[in-house]
């Protein structure tokens, strides 16, 4: 049978960059397949007021980076675009503490600790992180906070995917001997999650994707993949239509193999689809043990108009508040005050009326303050995100409804909440040290409905197929080269930002295929083994 590739990879964020690399790299023929757009620098907006260009919503026409998905028991933000997650993200690469690699469903496969040394300084390498060189307003006032807490030593400046050098000055490439696109240095805008403007910021696309494209790959934008088939000899057929037109012809390829990679809300809805047709053998875990990294996202508005919040990289601080938690400060560059519109005064409340009287009190008791807030100071200007994290478990799942798009459930634990105690006591402190008031995503407000930017698992390691979706290789149980290498692989909470934890597994993915000569000369050993005997 002829094969257009050896292997056709679905989705371009880290684990679908990684695999593209690798697998060129061994000879083997890559397609990616991309259903968000390319995006050159001319392309960021200079702010999130510009929907169309930052936010992903089809049926609108605007393809932007960013996509927020919202279910019954969490918000998500995700990302799309050639270069996946690594164009919104907000570049931080922080190892995971012990407790990831001993618990969830793959704590028993290996000695993961271990196991992913070596790939975690892969891919700081290749993704260029340093620690964040600088400080400003936002990371100063988390330095003096830790050091109220009597935590100074837990604080520190993050490794981050930033090219630094001279601020505003272009260099040949500085990481890959000349292989890799020219770079230029960052000037601390705070433009990281709207789409860095000055080419500062080591996107997927300027690393593992380029020096794929370079080595043969080819990668297919503004298609999604609706059908995945296995056929009766060794190949898998795979049905393309394009994401960015309601009329676009489907196209069917073939391939060898293939890998999901298009992070868990795409890998996710797709393979539930599969399962009920075309991929049955799939295992009855997917969409199970999906995790939320325990997260609340709460911004802080700062009434001092000397402090100017939007300075730094998108995140340049975070401080260990305790052993399974912490929290980093983010921000946007000025004039991106889009969030403001979704924002209302931080609540507590058992009850959404409740919640909405705890909303509505706030507002009348301090009514100058809220309008400076939202209407006279510039909410990027004078706005700190606090990003809070845990290692601590709770799960959901994920299930295809009858309209063919997903619902969330429990899967196990307490169901995710925005009402963390260690959280809403570190807002209280932070909105202290800079003199500010604290807003959340309305879902946060009025429904305690917890917002993330790390949804993680639902194609799970395990044992068999009746513990996880695919093995410690990344290989899906009961399908010959499938694989599944994206954040809905992670089958344990990291506690902190996962990119980095998934480049490094799918590094280690990668490094059991081998070349393709390899697997050739294998092939005719296996075919012409009488005749050899003879």
């Amino acid at each position: 049978m002829e094969y257009d590739y050896d292997y056709i990879i679905i989705g371009s964020g880290f684990g679908g960059s990684v695999s593209a690399l690798r697998l060129s790299e061994k000879g083997y023929k890559v397609l990616v397949v991309e259903k968000g757009k390319w995006f050159k620098v001319k392309d960021f907006p200079k702010t999130n007021w510009n929907l169309k260009k930052w936010l992903w919503i089809p049926a609108l026409k605007f393809f932007g980076i960013m996509k927020l998905s919202i279910f019954r028991h969490v918000a998500v933000i995700s990302g799309t675009g050639v270069g996946g997650g690594s164009l919104v993200y907000a570049n931080t690469l922080p190892v995971p503490k012990k407790a990831f690699y001993t618990s969830g469903s793959w704590r028993q496969l290996e000695d993961w600790e271990e196991d992913l040394k070596p790939h975690y300084q892969t891919a700081l390498k290749m993704l260029g992180a340093v620690p964040n060189p600088r400080l400003f307003d936002a990371d100063k006032a988390l330095e003096k906070m830790a050091e109220d807490m009597g935590r100074k030593e837990h604080f520190e400046h993050p490794h981050v995917a930033v090219y630094f050098g001279k601020e505003g000055e272009t260099k040949e490439d500085p990481y890959f001997g000349g292989k890799g696109p020219d770079r230029t240095g960052c000037n601390f805008c705070g433009g990281c999650m709207t789409g860095c403007r000055y080419n500062a910021k080591n996107t997927l696309d300027k690393n593992y994707l380029w020096l794929a494209q370079e080595l043969g790959a080819k990668i297919l934008a503004e298609n999604e993949v609706t059908d995945v088939k296995k056929l009766a000899s060794e190949a898998y057929e795979v049905t393309l239509k394009s994401s960015t037109s309601y009329f676009g012809k489907t196209k069917k390829l073939r391939s060898k193999g293939v890998i999901f990679s298009g992070g868990v809300l795409g890998t996710v809805k797709l393979l539930l689809k599969l399962k009920q047709k075309s991929l049955p053998k799939l295992s009855d875990k997917v969409g199970d043990e999906i995790r939320t990294n325990n997260e609340t996202l709460i911004s802080v508005s700062t009434a001092d108009k000397d402090k100017d919040l939007s300075k730094g990289v998108a995140i340049g601080s975070l401080l260990h508040t305790d052993d399974n938690s912490h929290l980093e400060v983010v921000r946007y560059s000025r004039g991106s005050g889009f969030w403001k519109l979704l924002h209302l005064p931080m609540a507590t409340g058992k009850t959404p009326p409740q919640r909405i009287l705890n909303v509505i009190s706030q507002l009348i008791s301090s009514p100058v303050s809220w309008f400076k807030t939202y209407f006279i100071n510039g909410w990027s200007k004078s706005t700190a995100v606090l990003l809070f994290m845990q290692s601590i478990d709770s799960t959901i799942k994920l299930k295809r409804n009858f309209f063919g798009s997903m619902s969330s459930g429990i899967s196990s634990g307490e169901k995710p909440t925005s009402d963390i105690p260690a959280s809403k006591d570190l807002t209280k402190r932070y909105s202290k040290a800079i003199n500010g008031k604290a807003t959340s995503f309305v879902l946060e407000s009025i429904a305690g409905i917890p917002t993330t930017a790390h949804i993680l698992g639902g194609a799970v390691m395990g044992k068999n197929a009746s513990e996880g979706v695919i093995n410690s290789r990344n290989e899906v149980f009961g399908y010959e080269n499938l694989y599944v290498i994206d954040g809905s692989m992670i089958s344990a909470n990291p506690g902190v930002n996962p990119s980095l934890s998934i480049t490094a597994i799918a590094e280690r993915a990668m490094s059991f295929i081998p070349q393709k000569n390899e697997v050739s000369k294998m092939a005719f050993l296996n075919h012409h083994s009488e005749e050899i005997k003879g």
